[in-house]
């Protein structure tokens, strides 16, 4: 039986989706470690140039180390740049969203270019994943949204929801083999239903009631997408008291330019809303971006200093082929944007701070992922990495922690 590596690059989409094609591998043994293979099947991102630059490095490398491995390509990058890898002969196979449930029989092919369609949705449910401590649901696929920067509607297309009826079974079954934590993904979850007469918080209230969810954690939503309804579950107990909120930028100006539908004045009244209701807040935010002139960059600085934020996934602006952004003039300077990312992180890193702080008196409900150097870590409520002394072993297990030390980077806790 020939032997199977799966390489991932990418999302937390992404890593579903590698699950969902690790489940309908019939006829072939799937190895842990990418020398033992015959075959390395690639799930790949395309969300920057330098993300299929990325991917394309990996494929070079692995046939420079094994001429004879077969390498397959799936993922966003099949759309982006798997026919030209194909012709070139770096990859002997293609194959796109739609096409990766019926991976088992296109393996057995020589070679085939299969991109499928940007309309279908999976149809396995995924029932366990291995050595994780919490489960990845994808409830959506595609995006309506047409920011200039982003070519993901494109590879991925439009938004479109699974059955609440699949959703809801699928939770349920993996709260049945031990999982507690469920983290919602997708490619823009927060327009989850908008296609079936229902919406996100009215999904989220029939998970927190199947038994055995202890915590639903959300990827990151639009701040339009946190309605009136969905501000009816902030006190449940099983949310994560932590949403990722997807701003992008500070400034009016720039926002419009980036083709969003947020406004900075009714993204700082909603974060100060959540804010006060004890929530830790995290943000995208892309530096550099075509037009980010000194005088938009300083008023949205200014206004990024307004915001209770404590956690930030920012990074400076990268062309990506076949977006508007790509076309636009004013291009900022690379060691311009970086000096602005390096403000950014460090603004956020004293606002975490300062949030663990005032929540010190809040016992931490963490859930242990790992053991690493003779310590256990693990990720808290609010979504901060946690460090536990502990002599027994924890790893995966869930702990409470009323005493523990704040130190710049996480919490410390020495636990008995």
């Amino acid at each position: 039986m020939k032997k199977i590596f799966f390489k991932t690059f990418g999302c937390r989409t992404n890593l579903y989706d590698t699950q969902i094609m690790k489940q309908n591998i019939k006829d072939y043994e799937i190895c842990q470690k990418e020398e033992d293979a015959d075959i390395i099947v690639i799930n790949s991102c395309t969300v920057t140039n330098s993300a299929d630059s990325t991917v394309r490095g990996y494929i070079n490398s692995v046939k420079k180390r094994n001429s004879f491995v077969k390498v397959i390509l799936g993922g966003c990058g099949a759309f982006s740049k798997g026919e030209e890898l194909f012709k070139k002969g770096k990859v002997n196979g293609v194959f796109g969203h739609s096409e990766k449930e019926k991976i088992n029989e296109l393996l057995k092919k020589e070679s085939f270019f299969s991109l499928g369609d940007l309309n279908s949705l999976d149809k396995s449910i995924v029932e366990r994943f291995e050595d994780k401590t919490k489960a990845f649901i994808k409830i959506q696929e595609g995006c309506d949204f047409r920011c200039s920067y982003c070519i993901i509607p494109f590879v991925r297309g439009n938004a479109r929801s699974f059955d609440e009826e699949k959703i809801l079974a699928q939770i349920k079954k993996l709260a049945s083999n031990g999982f507690g934590e469920f983290v919602l993904t997708g490619t823009n979850i927060g327009s989850y239903g908008k296609d079936k007469n229902t919406n996100i918080a009215s999904l989220l209230k029939k998970i927190g009631l199947i038994r055995g969810v202890r915590r639903v954690r959300l990827g990151s939503l639009e701040p339009i997408q946190i309605d009136d309804e969905f501000k009816e579950i902030l006190e449940e107990p099983w949310l994560e008291r932590h949403l990722h909120i997807a701003l992008q930028h500070t400034n009016e100006e720039m926002l419009k330019i980036m083709h969003r539908r947020n406004s900075f004045k009714r993204d700082l009244k909603l974060f100060e809303f959540l804010a006060e209701k004890g929530f830790a807040l995290g943000t995208d935010f892309i530096v550099g971006h075509p037009g980010e002139s000194k005088e938009r960059w300083e008023d949205g600085l200014k206004n990024f200093k307004r915001l209770p934020i404590t956690h930030l996934h920012a990074f400076t602006y990268s062309k990506r082929d076949n977006t508007k952004s790509a076309l636009m003039k004013d291009e900022v300077k690379g060691d311009i944007a970086k000096k602005r990312l390096k403000i950014l992180k460090e603004i956020v890193k004293n606002k975490n701070m300062e949030f663990r702080k005032k929540h010190k008196n809040i016992p931490l409900q963490i859930l242990v992922e790992e053991r690493k150097d003779n310590l256990f870590y693990g990720y808290d409520q609010y979504f901060n990495k946690v460090a536990v002394e502990s002599n027994e072993n924890i790893e995966k297990e869930w702990i409470t922690a009323a005493n523990y030390e704040i130190k710049e980077d996480l919490n410390y806790v020495r636990f008995r």
